[in-house]
């Protein structure tokens, strides 16, 4: 292989490693904006930062393929007529409060500073340009998915355990 020709793929690896380093950095900013929302009870910062359509819908296809796999006949009926208390369900989760305990599973407690930016983005799984997920460990399976909606990173999916997500109280 020529010099030349070394140099290009080299070229090319530490440009698409600088692109994966700046979509992290871009997504951290907001991710930490989320969880900062989460953290202060902030509805409006929340909602700025989850594609409310997507996650609901994300969670709606899960809750029903959960009590479809029900053995007891109330996944049947679930699956049925359930529909609209899953809908009532699903737009009661998407919530600050309701993520608080799945923040506080990756470390993110109201009793300890968020992380900074870098150090967020460095916690980053890529999945492509526009989509990233933050796990627990590298290793670790994806627990909440965000992607790049004009600019802003926005929470599609939780990937979770799902006991985490608490109803809010009186509901």
């Amino acid at each position: 292989m020529t010099r030349a020709r070394l140099a290009l793929i080299l070229g090319v690896a530490i440009l698409a490693q600088a692109c994966a380093a700046t979509t992290q950095l871009s997504a951290g900013n907001d991710i930490h904006a989320f969880l900062m929302s989460i953290r202060d009870d902030d509805q409006a910062r929340f909602d700025a930062h989850v594609d409310r359509a997507a996650l609901k819908a994300q969670l709606r296809a899960k809750l029903i393929v959960d009590a479809s796999r029900r053995s007891d006949g109330l996944g049947a009926l679930a699956a049925v007529v359930g529909r609209p208390l899953v809908d009532f369900a699903v737009d009661n989760l998407v919530q600050p409060e309701v993520f608080r305990a799945a923040a506080a599973e990756l470390g993110y407690s109201s009793d300890r500073p968020i992380p900074n930016t870098l150090i967020i983005a460095q916690s980053l799984k890529p999945i492509d340009a526009t989509h990233v997920c933050v796990v627990k460990k590298r290793d670790r399976p994806c627990i909440f998915d965000f992607a790049d909606e004009d600019g802003v990173w926005r929470l599609t999916a939780f990937e979770g355990n799902r006991s985490l997500l608490r109803l809010p109280r009186g509901l």
